[in-house]
């Protein structure tokens, strides 16, 4: 190649946002394979009838291995494992665009907790429209029972079940359209942005107590181990402010004998004030002991990823 060709030749340089799109890709790869077996436990906790089908978390796995074996665990893992990745992608973006406006063009700044949490709020916003028909299509297949060993041939007129993620979001939008697809919506943008805004914080907060203490201050020092303690507990930080609402959530979306968010809070209300309160906390415990490893994961991945692409 000549000097004057080599001149000319121009560098392609990708938008920002790209970094954050593939490294948050793979870092919901990594959370859907290590946290979705937890996740099933609790939609199956959150959405059982009452009388409850489970006592609690184990016999919930119990029976779920006894009647549909380890595979039962992953039910609808293709609707996450397909949209998580999006739906990272999309977080993280989105996130990444609105700390670069809140720094003011210059990407030199510190933001402030306070800040980190106002971005991570409003990406959270973004992502709700994302998050949901995926969530729901997860729900639709993780509360699809296969029938017990032993039990007789499906009762004439029974709900065909979903084949897949396909299946089921063909559907449920035949049958109700793009609405039915978004039924939640409401209630998942009064999680998601709670959620969001104390998961970065709680992330970065991790990290710079860890850099503080251990690095001097130099947050780019952290270790693997300690990255992985900062994303574990970012993933119990999310779910402090909106795990009611994560409830609800399930609820609307795996059934459609509520007419709407409030008639399905409502519904709870009752059940709560029966004497029942801890119905807004079932699934809580295989939430928590998803949270740790399945946001290590997540936020792991994120780093290690957007380091390889800046070739670090």
């Amino acid at each position: 190649m000549s000097g004057s060709a080599i001149q000319h030749k121009r560098e392609i340089v990708l938008p920002k946002w790209t970094n954050d799109v593939v490294a948050g890709t793979v870092g919901g790869w990594a959370q859907v394979i290590s946290g979705h077996p937890f996740d099933t436990l609790k939609v199956r906790l959150q959405t059982q009838p009452n009388p409850p089908k489970y006592s609690g978390a184990m016999d919930c796995l119990r029976v779920t291995l006894k009647e549909e074996g380890p595979l039962g665990l992953y039910k609808g893992v293709t609707s996450p494992l397909m949209g998580i990745g999006i739906c990272n992608a999309v977080m993280f973006a989105a996130n990444g665009t609105f700390r670069r406006m809140l720094q003011g063009g210059d990407e030199t700044k510190t933001l402030s907790l306070l800040q980190i949490g106002t971005a991570g709020s409003m990406a959270g916003g973004v992502m709700a429209f994302v998050n949901c028909p995926v969530e729901l299509l997860k729900v639709k297949l993780q509360t699809q029972y296969s029938p017990a060993k032993g039990a007789v041939g499906a009762a004439t007129g029974a709900v065909k079940p979903y084949t897949g993620v396909l299946d089921a979001g063909i559907r449920t939008f035949r049958q109700q359209g793009l609405r039915g697809l978004y039924r939640g919506m409401d209630i998942t943008l009064m999680r998601d942005v709670p959620s969001y805004f104390t998961y970065f914080v709680t992330y970065e907060g991790g990290k710079r107590i860890l850099a503080h203490f251990n690095h001097g201050g130099q947050v780019d020092a952290l270790t693997t181990p300690e990255l992985l303690l900062a994303g574990g507990i970012a993933g119990f930080g999310a779910w402090v402010p909106c795990y009611p609402q994560d409830v609800i959530k399930s609820r609307m979306q795996s059934s459609l004998s509520y007419s709407n968010t409030l008639a399905c809070f409502r519904s709870l209300q009752i059940e709560a004030q029966g004497g029942n309160w801890k119905v807004w906390f079932k699934g809580f415990g295989p939430t928590m002991a998803r949270a740790f490893p399945a946001n290590a994961a997540t936020f792991f991945f994120y780093e290690m990823t957007m380091k390889f692409m800046r070739g670090e």
